[in-house]
């Protein structure tokens, strides 16, 4: 049976969205494609004629993750004290315990620097996050502050997500959150 061009496009952007909450959540190299199919009703076949591979599933789901970022980035820095908003945000229980719907710096650059795989897709989402942050900033040097101010959340929320006690878990959170709040001029 064919299908319309319609009807291909649409399952393709299914397609990258899924990989790209499960990418976030789980994970690219715990991310089989077969699980992947299935689980949006499609067979391990039909994914090549989607993609060429997996890494450039990877690429496109980088890219969409990257864009709902964006729009969400939008409305904080769009905020009265826009900086407190995105740490705000960044640092809330719900980016710690909803991997799968934040950011995808944590999971999936971390993982792709493991790989040896570095993408120009997180240079863009990165780049994209140090201008709004760098844009309020005042004084010398905004440009290394908003490098240190996003090192710090990514790795702060990168922490929070790996220990065992909620406790600490939110301890983390709480102490970057306000260290950053206090001390960013």
């Amino acid at each position: 049976m064919r299908y319309s061009q319609d009807h291909k496009a649409q399952t393709h952007q299914r397609i990258i969205k899924e990989a790209a909450a499960r990418f976030r959540r789980d994970g690219i190299g715990a991310t089989g494609l077969q699980p992947l199919m299935k689980a949006l009703g499609l067979t391990h076949g039909g994914f090549y004629s989607h993609f060429s591979s997996k890494d450039e599933l990877v690429e496109k789901a980088l890219q969409a993750a990257g864009e709902e970022l964006d729009a969400h980035c939008a409305m904080l820095f769009a905020e009265e004290r826009p900086l407190d908003a995105f740490i705000d945000s960044y640092l809330s229980e719900w980016h710690q315990t909803s991997p799968h719907q934040g950011c995808p710096l944590p999971t999936m650059s971390s993982e792709l620097g493991l790989r040896g795989q570095p993408s120009p897709t997180t240079d863009a989402v990165l780049n994209a996050r140090l201008e709004q942050v760098q844009g309020t900033l005042e004084g010398e040097h905004a440009d290394d502050r908003s490098i240190v101010i996003m090192s710090t959340l990514v790795g702060a929320l990168l922490l929070s997500r790996s220990v065992e006690s909620p406790g600490l878990a939110q301890r983390i959170l709480d102490v970057t959150r306000e260290h950053l709040k206090q001390s960013r001029d």
